[in-house]
């Protein structure tokens, strides 16, 4: 028998992820700094909003309140011993709604990047990172997850790593990297070579692309960059470009833009769509609207995707070789949820 989201996807052309849950979690009053995932614990009522609003909006898809949820990141909280249970709260608030939808609806359990740098040029070794992504893994099988959605990486060796971690839990998988420098994620991964990481597992993800970066337009220049590929790819773009504004970061993209964005993103090959940074329901519905009633229509060229969403912030989308390489640095890095 297939997994949810495999059998979900042979019978659509597109699915329609959820939004922002950072954005939206700050909306309801996170503190900068603070550990969403303790609030799967702390503030069930907002988790269960937030998913709710993305399954309100026509999601087929949302992804848990589990993206620091490793223990790694949560040993910047002192609460690194509580990595499978807070990763199992945060699935079964989401198993529960997303059974009394109505219809069919994928939990999607969030795993971020551990926040480490990667051996050989930092301290984290695969083994251990294999057993921090494996431990939040059990965790989200434990709570009722169909599917783990590794998000936001930007090294290939926390990509195998994930990897590994899904196959030790025997479940589904999907991963998106981030590529917000010059085309590049922060290690200096360009889209084709994601795609041939990806070629080489022996435990293939059921969908992978990429989310976070910079602004609608660059993510759709990585989704074509992606090239050829039998799995099916994810677009999971911010909502604009965020602007200071009042003492508060907005994103300018309006649902107007964004209903764009998710049409052409379908017409570029994605075929799960969603938002990231910024993206509220509002949104949302805008996005499925577009997609319901929009007729399919060739692959985007640049020009058109730079007319219809805004500029890219950079010349190159790093698959011809300009733009930042690989950076050698060490130290800790930490990136908050979308």
């Amino acid at each position: 028998m297939p997994d949810a989201l495999t059998a979900l996807l042979k019978g659509r052309d597109w699915l329609l992820a959820d939004g922002a849950t950072g954005t939206t979690l700050f909306n309801m009053g996170l503190a900068s700094g603070d550990a969403p995932e303790l609030w799967n614990e702390t503030a069930p009522d907002k988790i269960r909003a937030l998913y709710s609003g993305a399954i309100e909006a026509g999601s087929d898809l949302f992804l848990t309140n589990t993206f620091g949820g490793n223990a790694a990141r949560l040993k910047l909280h002192g609460a690194e011993a509580r990595a499978h249970e807070l990763s199992r709260m945060g699935a079964e608030i989401g198993r529960e709604l997303a059974d009394a939808a109505g219809r069919p609806v994928i939990v999607a359990g969030s795993m971020g990047p551990t926040g480490e740098i990667m051996a050989p040029m930092g301290a984290l070794t695969h083994d251990a990172a294999v057993e921090i992504f494996h431990e939040q893994a059990e965790g989200l099988k434990a709570g009722g997850a169909d599917v783990l959605w590794v998000e936001t990486i930007s090294a290939p060796e926390e990509l195998r790593a994930a990897a590994e971690a899904a196959d030790r839990a025997d479940m589904p998988w999907c991963i998106t990297m981030s590529f917000d420098t010059a085309g590049r994620t922060m290690m200096g991964t360009t889209s084709a070579e994601m795609t041939r990481l990806i070629g080489k597992l022996a435990h293939k993800p059921v969908a992978y692309g990429a989310n976070c970066g910079v602004g609608a337009s660059d993510l759709l220049r990585t989704v074509l960059g992606f090239g050829a590929t039998e799995q099916p790819l994810i677009a999971k773009g911010n909502a604009g470009i965020p602007k200071y504004h009042d003492g508060h970061i907005h994103y300018d993209g309006t649902p107007e833009l964004m209903a764009d964005y998710a049409v052409l993103a379908r017409d570029a090959g994605a075929q799960i769509i969603g938002g990231c940074c910024g993206t509220t329901p509002d949104h949302l519905r805008a996005m499925r609207a577009a997609l319901e009633t929009r007729s399919r229509g060739p692959a985007p060229t640049l020009d058109e995707i730079a007319a219809r969403l805004g500029g890219f912030s950079s010349e190159s989308d790093g698959t011809d070789g300009a733009g930042p390489v690989r950076t050698r640095t060490g130290g800790r890095r930490r990136r908050a949820p979308a």
